[in-house]
């Protein structure tokens, strides 16, 4: 419960900031977000596909 307390806390600063951010700044972050996770996706599914056919 604490943990969800936190993590709406964190929601409401970040979404806070970038209210006061430019459109473009936002929009640079969002799409470098997306991208990592986009990165991080691939190399999950390529790891995870490696591990279990040596098992």
């Amino acid at each position: 419960m604490l943990f969800l307390v936190a993590a709406l806390l964190l929601l409401g600063v970040v979404l806070g900031a970038v209210a006061h951010a430019p459109l473009s700044v936002s929009l640079v972050a969002a799409a470098v977000i997306g991208l990592w996770l986009v990165v991080f996706a691939i190399r999950e599914r390529h790891g995870h596909r490696r591990r279990t056919s040596t098992n």
